[in-house]
């Protein structure tokens, strides 16, 4: 009991002692919107696998030891929100039915429609400051037919400067989840034509 007490009163002595105080989290941690401008960001696909036991029906492959991932340069409007395709696979129509940013933080959930296939869910789960950000992106289908898959991926983009004068939302859109893209099955939909 005695080593006890002493061991409690020279820790408490050591402590009192000492002069430096406590670190500070950095100011650009708790940002409340990511800054307006064009971000240059990458999206690494994790992980793909079947969830019906058919072969997955997505363009997006895991991305081979060592290769580079294509990095995309997108928009981010005024209010500081990312565009929801960016997160989707070319085609999808995604509409948000979640949205939280703030302090840092990001927490985001879009209900997508691929043609001639079905439903797809995409839950952003992520952290940014106000001129970058990074998240896991978690992907999972319910089509009619086969072809049903989890996959998980990586984003991380950073601000590089303002946009381009004229730069269609919707080609960016579809640049950026070609970046993860690779040959995929025969069935799966292709990109619309713009």
């Amino acid at each position: 009991m005695r080593m006890i007490i002493v061991g409690l009163t020279a820790t408490a002595l050591l402590a009192a002692c000492s002069e430096e105080p406590a670190p500070k989290p950095a100011e650009d941690t708790r940002a409340d919107a990511l800054q307006p401008g064009e971000y240059e960001f990458t999206a690494t696909v994790d992980s793909v696998r079947s969830t019906d036991n058919t072969t997955p029906a997505t363009n997006m492959k895991v991305a081979a030891k060592g290769e580079e991932t294509e990095k995309v340069r997108v928009c981010v409007a005024k209010d500081g929100a990312i565009d929801p395709l960016i997160f989707a696979e070319a085609g999808d129509k995604c509409t948000p039915s979640s949205s939280y940013m703030r302090g840092g933080r990001m927490s985001l959930q879009f209900n997508c429609n691929r043609a001639k296939r079905g439903q797809l869910t995409q839950l952003v789960d992520g952290n940014f400051t106000a001129t970058s950000f990074d998240a896991k992106v978690i992907t999972s289908s319910y089509f009619a037919g086969s072809g049903d898959y989890a996959m998980t991926r990586t984003l991380t983009g950073q601000r590089v400067g303002d946009c381009p004068a004229a730069q269609p939302a919707t080609g960016a859109a579809a640049n950026a989840s070609a970046a993860a893209a690779g040959p995929g099955p025969e069935d799966a939909p292709a990109a619309p034509a713009q």
